[in-house]
């Protein structure tokens, strides 16, 4: 159907990205979230807490580029949030807990959770941009689309 109305289908990464070859999407996505460079997987991918480096210290991969943004963020609130909640619901259909006693589990649960997955879940993230190609891991310059009638 879009290609009788000359529409041409958009896919990202890999062979069908200019002939390029398919980088490992989960191996990168593994080693982003263990904290390692996701093309060698042997240098330091954070030189922070969330902070990343530019530049690979062993194989030289330029990590810059990444747009991790928010969505690092947005996506330990779903986990956390589905973990905390399933638990708070098992945990109250089951017992008869007061209210300082929740509190007293679940705020450290949430903040602990929350603290813990952030740096794995952004490594990850940085390993799907780069198994993609994406913003300009594929060498080409990542700029902005001009808004219509500018």
């Amino acid at each position: 159907m879009a290609s009788e109305l000359g529409i041409q289908e958009q896919v990202f990464g890999g062979e069908h990205h200019s002939g390029r070859v398919a980088r490992p999407l989960w191996t990168a996505m593994k080693r982003g979230a263990l904290g390692r460079c996701p093309h060698c997987g042997e240098g330091k991918l954070f030189a922070g807490f969330t902070k990343s480096v530019d530049k690979c210290s062993v194989c030289g991969e330029e990590l810059h580029h990444h747009r991790a943004d928010d969505l690092p963020a947005y996506l330990v609130i779903v986990i956390v949030g589905h973990i905390v909640l399933g638990s708070f619901m098992a945990l109250e259909a089951t017992s008869t807990l007061s209210m300082w006693q929740h509190i007293a589990i679940w705020v450290p649960l949430t903040i602990a959770l929350s603290v813990a997955l952030l740096q794995p879940v952004k490594g990850a993230v940085i390993g799907l941009q780069w198994a993609l190609y994406m913003h300009g891991f594929g060498g080409e310059k990542d700029a902005t689309e001009p808004r219509p009638g500018t």
